[in-house]
């Protein structure tokens, strides 16, 4: 059977049809909007690596990591955009857009981004639990039409049904096995996911 060749966009969970993905697109239900933030005092710099954060109805403050209102901790911080950036690690439940004021800098705010983790379940950044911003080996996906798919948990928890299962990455759609039924976009050094029909 041949395989058909979806990629992963850079909006959402949603896939366009070539290979050329972004890792790092946010998942729309799991990415707040973008933030105007002041820093806290906590660190150097607003939301550095390891640092963790609070959640409001429309913003994201820094807190101690100890502090009950605590909810994600930062496993990786990036000046700039997702689109022009490094791919967060594996692991990363959502992405943090930040916009920030820094005194005595140039009036412009500063732009980067904060791959963050949840400090307690659910994560939907791990293999197969059907979100995050990143489609990783393990991740679960299915058709929404078009040559489109979505990706959803793997243990059917999902509002659909799993039909994809991408088995390994490799360098080129040659590399892998001929039970590969769907190529996905996953970017990085080795770009194609190879996924079977489950």
């Amino acid at each position: 059977m041949r395989a058909r060749t979806v990629g992963v966009g850079c909006a959402g969970l949603l896939f366009a049809l070539a290979l050329t993905g972004c890792q790092d697109a946010p998942d729309d239900a799991a990415t707040p909007p973008a933030t105007r933030v002041s820093p806290s005092g906590y660190g150097a710099a607003f939301l550095a690596v390891g640092e963790c954060s609070s959640r409001g109805r429309t913003s994201f403050g820094e807190v101690g990591c100890r502090s009950e209102s605590a909810v994600a901790r930062v496993l990786a911080r990036h000046d700039g955009d997702t689109s022009d950036g490094p791919a967060c690690p594996g692991g990363t439940d959502f992405v943090l857009h930040i916009s920030e004021n820094r005194p005595g800098k140039s009036p412009a705010p500063s732009r980067g981004y904060a791959c963050m983790r949840n400090l307690e379940p659910p994560h939907p950044g791990d293999p197969g639990a059907g979100g995050g911003p990143r489609t990783v080996v393990g991740d679960c996906v299915y058709g929404v039409g078009e040559g489109q798919v979505r990706e959803t948990a793997c243990n059917g928890s999902g509002e659909s049904a799993p039909q994809y299962r991408v088995w390994s990455a490799v360098r080129a759609r040659d590399r892998c096995p001929p039970s590969t039924a769907l190529y996905v976009a996953l970017g990085g050094g080795e770009p194609v996911g190879c996924a079977v029909r489950l």
